[in-house]
């Protein structure tokens, strides 16, 4: 089973906890966590984006000149496709749902990759708990420092804490999540991922 380094709040040891081989000990599956993104940033898009035929562009009522005798190309209106500020042709006219999901199996292996590869590269970090009795900014910065992280830094705690993520709201290389939020996406967007000790056993617990 892989064994980290439990931390203090002031950044001092307190003995060591062992994590869940199937959760945060298997060999990371990159293409399963690049899927994995994928979907997340799919499922963001809004799908809105729309365009003018040329039947909805303003203007080109009256043929642009006459139809013979000028000399140039015969055309019966200048919100053409292929005049500036015409329609456009085949563009996108409908919303969209760009969202798709991968199978749950598929899901499940992409965040335990995820984790195992923060654990391999020792970018895991476990507190034994983690509890501040007002929202203070301050007191988060003074723990990260004890830590020694100055990446970006995920914070996983076991349910929303309001003060803790309040106090990181105003570090903008820090996000605090529950445990029940967590994700691929976040995961591999941070550099540091800091998790309390009851998060880590309730991710340990969940993705067993």
């Amino acid at each position: 089973m892989p064994k980290v380094t439990l931390f203090k709040q002031d950044g001092t040891e307190s003995g060591d906890i062992e994590l869940v081989e199937s959760v945060f000990g298997i060999e990371p599956n990159t293409h399963v966590i690049h899927e994995a993104i994928l979907m997340h940033n799919s499922a963001k898009r809004s799908g809105t984006h729309s365009v003018k035929t040329r039947a909805e562009v303003r203007g080109g009522g009256r043929k642009p000149w006459r139809q013979k005798g000028t000399g140039r190309a015969r055309h019966g209106s200048s919100r053409s496709p292929i005049w500036v500020g015409g329609g456009v042709t085949f563009g996108p006219q409908t919303e969209r749902n760009y969202k798709y999901k991968l199978p749950k199996k598929v899901r499940r292996l992409a965040l335990k990759s995820a984790l195992s590869a923060k654990v391999q590269e020792e970018n895991l970090i476990v507190l034994d708990a983690l509890e501040l009795d007002a929202p203070k900014t301050k007191e988060i910065v003074t723990i990260l420092e004890a830590l020694k992280v100055s990446e970006k830094a995920l914070i996983v705690t076991s349910e929303t804490n309001e003060n803790v993520i309040r106090s990181a709201n105003n570090l903008q290389k820090v996000k605090v999540i529950s445990a029940k939020n967590i994700n691929v996406s976040d995961l591999v967007a941070h550099d540091k991922v800091i998790f309390t000790k009851d998060a880590a056993e309730i991710i340990g617990e969940v993705l067993a």
